[in-house]
């Protein structure tokens, strides 16, 4: 039976950069075509990076162009992923040294490798990059633990997973619980935001938890919960840093918002697509 219907479609062309809203878009087994085949490499600190240790990442947006996309920032400027300027340019938007890659073989385990952590301490590292304070929990990072060694899955760009899905009935949940703080979707990044206007639970794509969802002429395995990380709380556009978030989400949601989704069967997705469960 229809459980949802889809109600907007999001692609994020560089790795923690605002991404663009679409109508329709084929998705083949690495996910939404166009999507995270970017990223931003550190030259200070090494490794594949995203907004956690570069929030300034942010603050810039992303746009599928031809032959590769644009980033503009937030002055207006704007420059192609495969300009010869690109490195410099970016890294005078950002105040850091940065490369931007596109996507690399998955054997090529070095490119994907995280860079240095900002402290020794193992449990301090997991607070900062996950927003938690002491005396919260860290995330179960079960079914997580080669991302302890790389900053993505080798061969792709994405946290954990090629498809990220929430409901508009979560993000409604959060924002009677924390009347002061903003749960917009910007923050969280989906690429599937869905409408379940028959549930009753608080958040409705958690019971689809191991269950398959055909939309469209597509079919996703859904995988796994979504651990929610300090890049909820940094403050782009016209949204405010604030830290609330995390904390709202630790005490509602046990530090979770959406799902992670792997796909089964490719196609194309459109906007008012109806979503089954099996």
């Amino acid at each position: 039976m229809t459980v949802a219907t889809v109600q907007q479609l999001f692609r994020y062309p560089v790795k923690s950069m605002m991404g663009e809203a679409l109508d329709t878009v084929e998705v083949g087994p690495s996910g939404l075509q166009g999507d995270r085949i970017w990223a931003v490499r550190d030259e200070k600190r090494g490794g594949i990076r995203g907004g956690k240790k570069i929030p300034q990442l942010m603050t810039l947006s992303a746009h599928t162009g031809t032959p590769a996309p644009t980033i503009v920032a937030p002055d207006g400027e704007s420059a192609v992923v495969n300009e010869d300027r690109i490195h410099d340019w970016l890294s005078s938007k950002l105040d850091h040294p940065v490369t931007i890659w596109p996507l690399m073989p998955a054997d090529q385990l070095d490119h994907y490798r995280r860079g240095a952590p900002d402290t020794d301490d193992f449990e301090e590292e997991l607070r900062t990059v996950f927003g938690r304070l002491p005396g919260e929990p860290i995330p179960d990072l079960t079914g997580f633990e080669a991302l302890l060694e790389f900053e993505s899955p080798p061969g792709t760009y994405f946290d954990a997973f090629p498809i990220s899905i929430m409901s508009t009935q979560s993000l409604e949940t959060m924002n009677q619980l924390s009347a002061d703080s903003d749960f917009d979707v910007r923050r969280f990044r989906p690429n599937l935001l869905l409408d379940v206007p028959d549930s009753t639970y608080p958040f409705p794509e958690q019971e689809w938890l191991g269950a398959t969802l055909t939309i469209g002429e597509v079919t996703l395995k859904v995988e796994s919960t979504c651990p929610r990380c300090s890049m909820t709380t940094h403050g782009f556009a016209d949204l405010p840093r604030d830290t609330n978030i995390m904390r709202q989400l630790v005490g509602n949601s046990e530090g979770n918002l959406g799902i992670y989704a792997t796909v089964l069967s490719a196609g194309a997705l459109t906007v008012g697509d109806a979503v089954t469960a099996q």
